[in-house]
Order: structure tokens, then C-alpha cells, then sequence
């Protein structure tokens, strides 16, 4: 099958890119001045602010209507950012490897520099390594952004940014997100077990995966209790 281009869909897809990169460049602009950004990822839309600033974290909550006494994640684009970010035991890091980037959210202990807000005063914080482009390259430029779902809490995550229904300084359109469906979290903060906390995006695949390594390099076991489907991720 022969597909042909014209001049004219080469000149669209150019300045659809170029679009693309002032809002990205409007939206790094924005995260490191305070504010808010909706951001597309493989699961579904996220809230984004500065991860480690109280005044944007609060922001995230307010707009979303969180309760404090609910966590919200953060978005790493690189294994040394997480590093910076969370303790990781020895054990886990083969495994880490790889399930990210990846529609998992990995409960890991925080660093001090997380501020407390961000984790309603718990030792744990659930880390995002996102397999989209787009968010990475936010988080790149930032350091680390929250990781919430574009949505009330309660509601539906989007899936499109036609089904977004709050407000933020910027969108950005990405598409439809690859999976539709919030992430798979997997509790890592316990030493050297692993617990699945929420079963979401892969989870056959993730599941297989921790399988292996936790039979093949000898950890304390791998619990799978009675999996809840969260509408936040």
C-alpha cells in the first residue's frame, strides 16, 4: 500500500507540531511560576503543578476538591529525578526498571523535600514515570509535577480533553490517552514486600512482571488482596 503526502499535509503536520511547542513552552512557563497545566498521559489527563511547592499543591486541591486528608502523587520524567523524590530499596530497583515508565503508580517513602501536603503528612508518596512524550517533556524542563487525574474527586477521569471538566492556566491536547483508565498502583514503601493496592491500566502485564522478579530474586513475597478500581489516580 502506497500512501502519498501532499506539500499541504506536510505543511499541517509542521505547524501542528509547532502549536504544540509554544504550548509546551507556555506550560513549562506557567508550572514554574505557580500555576496549573492539564496535561495529557497514557492513562488519563492529569492536574499538573509544581510538585514540591505547597502554594501549587494547594492550588491542585482546591481545584479538583480534594480533601487534605487525601495524598496526591507526583511525575518524574527520569529514574535520577525519582531518586530525588523517594527511597528506593535495593531489591526494587531490576523491578522499577521494568514497570516504568509505565501506567504504574509506585508507593515508595518520600524525601523530605516532598513537602507534607502532597502526601497528607505520610511517609509514602505515590510516584508516576508517565510513557508519554508530552509529560515528560514538561517534567524535564519543571522537575517534579503533581500526578492527580483532571477531574473532581469522585468523578470520572478524562479520557479526551473534550471530557475535562475543570479549569486550569493551560490544556493541552494530546489526544485520546493510550489506555483510557487510571493506573496500577503497587506498594513499595513496606521494605522488601510488594503490594498491589489498585489494579489499573496493564495490570496483567504488571502483574506478571513483579510475578517473576519477586520468585526469580528471592523478596519477602508479593501480596494481592481484594483489588479496588480508584477513579483518581
Amino acid at each position: 500500500m502506497v500512501v502519498t503526502v501532499t506539500v499541504a499535509d506536510a505543511v499541517a503536520v509542521s505547524v501542528a507540531m509547532l502549536e504544540l511547542e509554544v504550548k509546551l513552552r507556555d506550560a513549562i512557563s506557567v508550572i514554574k511560576n505557580g500555576g496549573t497545566v492539564i496535561y495529557p498521559t497514557e492513562t488519563v489527563y492529569g492536574l499538573g503543578a509544581a510538585a514540591l511547592s505547597e502554594d501549587a499543591v494547594m492550588k491542585v486541591y482546591r481545584i479538583k476538591r480534594r480533601s487534605l486528608a487525601k495524598p496526591i502523587s507526583i511525575a518524574v520524567s527520569s529514574f535520577e529525578m525519582l531518586a530525588e523524590v523517594a527511597h528506593v530499596e535495593p531489591s526494587h530497583r531490576g523491578i522499577l526498571t521494568r514497570l516504568l515508565p509505565g501506567p504504574v503508580t509506585v508507593l515508595l517513602r518520600k524525601k523530605e523535600i516532598v513537602p507534607d501536603i502532597l502526601t497528607a503528612h505520610s511517609q509514602v508518596v505515590g510516584i508516576r514515570f508517565p510513557a508519554n512524550r508530552i509529560a515528560t517533556r514538561i517534567i524535564e524542563e519543571t522537575g517534579p509535577i503533581t500526578a492527580t487525574s483532571a477531574n473532581l474527586t469522585g468523578e470520572k477521569p478524562p479520557r479526551c480533553i473534550e471530557e475535562v471538566k475543570i479549569k486550569a492556566d493551560i490544556i493541552i491536547n494530546g489526544g485520546r490517552c493510550k489506555y483510557g483508565i487510571p493506573s496500577t498502583v503497587i506498594d513499595m514503601a513496606r521494605g522488601a514486600g510488594i503490594r498491589i493496592e489498585r489494579k489499573g491500566a496493564e495490570y496483567d502485564r504488571i502483574l506478571h512482571i513483579l510475578q517473576s522478579e519477586t520468585a526469580g530474586e528471592g523478596l519477602h513475597g508479593l501480596s494481592v488482596p481484594e483489588l479496588r478500581e480508584g477513579r483518581d489516580r
